[in-house]
């Protein structure tokens, strides 16, 4: 199901089009895998894993080998068990199919994530719905973007900013699938919250254009799950701390995320 040579052609692109591009196609592949193949199985940590994880990170794999060629990439099916960091410099990390458990439910939460980090810092990322027809990207420079996702196309790029938080009422998106008993409680301090429940990092996007106000997550994860919606988010205006408040890094040995709290207005307390 990976594309082949003669459709790669990046010439021309920016880097964030190339990155577009490869997400759309897995996007495109993970529709692809028709259900009865998808020969779901557990991994190590008991998190699922199928048929169509595997077939996306091969196109991504491919893409990115050709676009940015020589450039380090980690990606959950490939690294996760088997760390290699921690890293520096410039780097890309992957999450094929961030939200399996949501794939498999037939929800339409799950998506593809694609990032670029740089001494630590996702720069640029991709983050890819592909049952919602949707692509979020950003990267420091230029701001955030939605598109629409057809196929393996993109287009209608819309501007995304975050917005202030409200006087009443915050919007908190907290895990489908990994609500933990801290991230709990810390909601339940807020005044008044709406909380709403959502799978994978769809919730950085929802925050980056403006349809939530919070996303914390005090309980462990790995950094393939949170990099690329930290791009999209910071690029529209929000910012993804440590629960301490120190600005999050990417990189670590294993990497793991012990929590992080995802804001679209960075000045609110």
């Amino acid at each position: 199901m990976g594309a082949g040579v003669q459709d790669w052609n990046f010439a021309g692109m920016g880097l964030l089009e190339g990155l577009t591009l490869i997400a759309a196609r897995a996007a495109a592949t993970i529709l692809a895998v028709p259900r009865p193949e998808l020969a779901t199985r557990e991994k190590p940590d008991a998190s699922p894993v199928t048929a169509a994880d595997n077939a996306s990170e091969a196109v991504i794999l491919d893409g990115l080998g050709r676009l940015m060629p020589g450039i380090p990439v980690i990606s959950e099916e490939t690294t996760a068990g088997r760390p290699t960091g921690p890293l520096r410099g410039r780097w890309l990390i992957v999450d094929p199919l961030d939200g399996t458990r949501e794939f498999l439910a037939q929800l339409d939460e799950y998506v593809v994530n694609i990032a670029l980090v740089e001494d630590g810092v996702p720069i640029a990322g991709v983050v890819a719905a592909p049952a919602r027809n949707q692509l979020w990207r950003g990267d420091a420079g230029r701001g955030a973007e939605r598109l629409v996702l057809a196929g393996q196309k993109t287009g209608n790029p819309v501007p995304v900013r975050t917005r202030r938080w409200p006087q009443t009422h915050p919007r908190v998106l907290v895990s489908r699938s990994h609500l933990d008993p801290a991230t709990d409680a810390y909601v339940d301090r807020l005044i008044q919250p709406e909380k709403v429940a959502c799978g994978s990092a769809l919730k950085f996007c929802l925050l980056a254009e403006g349809a939530a106000d919070l996303y914390p997550r005090l309980g462990p994860t790995s950094e393939w799950d949170v990099a690329a919606g930290h791009a999209v988010l910071a690029a529209a205006g929000g910012t993804v701390r440590w629960p301490d408040g120190e600005p999050l890094r990417y990189g670590a040995a294993d990497f793991r995320i012990p929590g992080f709290v995802a804001m679209g207005d960075p000045d609110a307390r």
